[in-house]
């Protein structure tokens, strides 16, 4: 009977349970992996489950994309937001962004398929969005128009380049300290005393 139940209660997924095991396997091997069948068999239910909430693959990977881009970019962004001093609010975003290793494999997944036509526009709105808010900060800490944008569009490079080295790459994973320290460097890099 505790079986039954359990395999009841199994079958009851929501859209967002198959969007969010479709970006954990995103974050684990790329967006090619998503696949129905093997996310089926992952979360242990039918195919007929997938087919209640999507129509096809296509589908669940735009939805588990617009999620990602709401989670990722909406909460950290709207976290740090309503720090009143620009300063603080930069600082406040490279540790909050250091430390977010799912989204960093999520994201740098993301580069490696920006050829994909689902992928690709939320990429550039997430990324739009991103030097949007380094820009506005920059020029809220007193700094010119260009030169706002210039250390924007330095900061977010460093941070991509950053998850290329450490994802793409297989450059040695940082401990926990040097993480702490590595973003401390950056911030007292790019961001104005």
């Amino acid at each position: 009977m505790l079986h039954a139940v359990a395999k009841v209660e199994r079958t009851r997924l929501s859209a967002a349970d198959w969007e969010q095991a479709a970006l954990d396997l995103i974050a684990k091997q790329g967006v090619g992996a998503v696949a129905v069948e093997a996310l089926a068999r992952q979360l242990g239910v039918t195919k007929g489950s997938f087919y209640w909430h999507f129509p096809n693959r296509e589908a669940l990977l735009k939805a588990a994309l617009e999620r990602w881009e709401k989670q990722d970019t909406d909460q950290v962004l709207g976290q740090v937001e309503p720090i009143a001093d620009p300063r603080a609010r930069l600082c406040e975003l490279f540790r909050r962004t250091g430390r977010e290793a799912k989204s960093h494999a999520i994201y740098s997944a993301l580069l490696r398929a920006l050829d994909h036509p689902i992928v690709q526009p939320v990429m550039a709105r997430v990324s739009a969005r991103r030097l949007d808010f380094l820009t506005l900060a920059y020029r809220q800490v007193g700094m010119s128009r260009s030169v706002a944008a210039h250390r924007a569009r330095l900061a977010y490079a460093a941070y991509v380049g950053f998850l290329q080295l450490a994802l793409q790459l297989g450059m040695p994973r940082l401990e926990h300290a040097e993480l702490e320290a590595y973003v401390e460097h950056v911030i007292d890099t790019l961001i104005p005393a």
